[in-house]
C-alpha cells in the first residue's frame, strides 16, 4: 500500500512539475493526460479514487488518534503500537500530499487552459485590431484622396469661373464689334445713297449744261 502511494505521489509530483515548468513538448503531454482524465468516464473514476483515498485518510487519522489515546491511558506505548502509529502516520501523510497535489494539478490545468483561451482571444483581438488599423489607414488614404479631389475640383471651379468670365468678356466685345459693324454698314448704305443722289444731280446738271450750249 505504501509503495503504491509513493508511486502515485511521485507521478503526481512529476505531472505538477511538468505543468509548472515548460520542458519541450512534455507540458502538452501532461495537459493531454489531465484532459483525458477529465473527459468521458475519467471524472467518475477520479472522484471514486479520491473518495477512497479520503476514507483511507480518515481511517488512518482515526487509527493514529486511537493509538495515542491508548498510550495515554496505559502510560506507555507498545512497540507494535509504535509501528502501527508510524505506518498510519506515513499513510495519512502520503494520502494528504496526494490529495493536495491532485488539487494543485487540477488548478494548474485549469489555469493553463484558461491562459491558452486568453492567448487565442488576444491573438484574435490583435488580428482584429490590425485589420481595423488597415481599414482605418485605407479610410485615411481615401480621405486624403477625397481632399485632393476636392482641391482639384475647387481649382477646376476657379478655372471654369475664370473661363466663363473671359467668355463673357469676349461675347461682350463680339456684340460691340457687331454693333460697330452694323453702324458702319448703315453709314456705308447712307453714303451710297448720297453717292447715288450726287450722281443723279450730276447727270441733271450735265443735261442742263448741254441744253444751254445747244
Amino acid at each position: 500500500m505504501i509503495q503504491l502511494l509513493f508511486l502515485v505521489l511521485f507521478a503526481e509530483g512529476a505531472a505538477a512539475l511538468l505543468l509548472m515548468v515548460k520542458i519541450g513538448p512534455l507540458r502538452e503531454l501532461a495537459m493531454r493526460g489531465v484532459e483525458q482524465a477529465k473527459d468521458g468516464k475519467g471524472p467518475a473514476a477520479v472522484k471514486t479514487l479520491a473518495c477512497t483515498l479520503l476514507v483511507i485518510f480518515m481511517s488512518s487519522v482515526a487509527s493514529i488518534l486511537r493509538i495515542q489515546n491508548r498510550g495515554i491511558k496505559l502510560g506507555t506505548v507498545s512497540p507494535m503500537d509504535q509501528v502501527l502509529w508510524r505506518t498510519h502516520l506515513l499513510e495519512a501523510s502520503l494520502i494528504g500530499y496526494i490529495l493536495f497535489l491532485a488539487f494543485v494539478i487540477d488548478r494548474l490545468h485549469h489555469y493553463h487552459r484558461k491562459l491558452t483561451i486568453l492567448k487565442k482571444t488576444a491573438n484574435a483581438s490583435r488580428e482584429e485590431v490590425e485589420k481595423l488599423q488597415i481599414e482605418l489607414q485605407g479610410k485615411e488614404d481615401k480621405s486624403k484622396e477625397v481632399k485632393k479631389l476636392r482641391a482639384e475640383l475647387a481649382n477646376l471651379s476657379e478655372k471654369m469661373k475664370k473661363l466663363k468670365s473671359e467668355s463673357e468678356e469676349h461675347e461682350r466685345r463680339r456684340l460691340e464689334a457687331e454693333a460697330h459693324v452694323n453702324a458702319l454698314q448703315k453709314q456705308s448704305e447712307e453714303l451710297l445713297l448720297e453717292y447715288d443722289r450726287l450722281l443723279e444731280d450730276n447727270q441733271i446738271l450735265q443735261t442742263q449744261v448741254l441744253s444751254l450750249r445747244s
